[in-house]
């Protein structure tokens, strides 16, 4: 049974957005492989999607994509649009996504990480900041998408742990409840 906490949700979407966005500014930028860096928007984006789904995952999407254009180069409102389609298509079937499937939720996030990735560079190299389609696909695509899932694992680990054996109601953990044997 899923309980709507929605101080928990908001508390939760501060706190991630906070950590996501510091380490957009402080982190990626510095750390790289060829001509790609994580997109830790993309990682914001899709964690609210599977954890929430609906329109908190799309307004999300949508922030964090225009947090990302602001703070780059690029056309502003292209990550915006790219996040806020990937994020309507991971949370399309509901929320709590991650609870269940945490491999499945990988192989999404793996999916929408390389297609956002995709379209984000082929459209830098239409507007010249990219030199060739061997520098889109190779050194920029590809660099992103790894790092990205990289970041992206330890979070969504954190998650879908958090969310199977968090808290239940009425304080107790999942591993005893009210009426547990194990302090007789």
């Amino acid at each position: 049974m899923i309980v709507a906490d929605k101080n928990r949700d908001v508390r939760t979407c501060v706190v991630l957005a906070l950590i996501c966005g510091v380490l957009q500014l402080s982190l990626a930028p510095n750390i790289g492989l060829g001509n790609g860096r994580a997109n830790l928007a993309l990682v914001f984006a899709s964690l609210v999607a599977l954890l929430m789904g609906g329109r908190r995952g799309v307004l999300a999407g949508f922030l964090a994509g225009l947090f990302f254009d602001l703070s780059t180069t690029g056309p502003i409102g292209l990550m915006a649009f790219c996040l806020t389609v990937s994020s309507y298509v991971l949370g399309i079937e509901g929320r709590d996504r991650m609870a269940g499937d945490f491999g499945v939720s990988v192989v999404m996030f793996a999916c929408a990480d390389l297609g956002v990735s995709l379209v984000y560079h082929l459209a830098m190299l239409l507007v010249g900041q990219a030199d060739s389609l061997i520098d889109v696909l190779f050194l920029r695509t590809l660099p992103t998408a790894l790092l990205s899932l990289i970041v992206f694992v330890p979070f969504a680990y954190y998650f879908a742990r958090l969310r199977t054996t968090g808290a239940g109601l009425g304080g107790r953990d999942a591993r005893g409840g009210h009426f547990s044997t194990r302090g007789l």
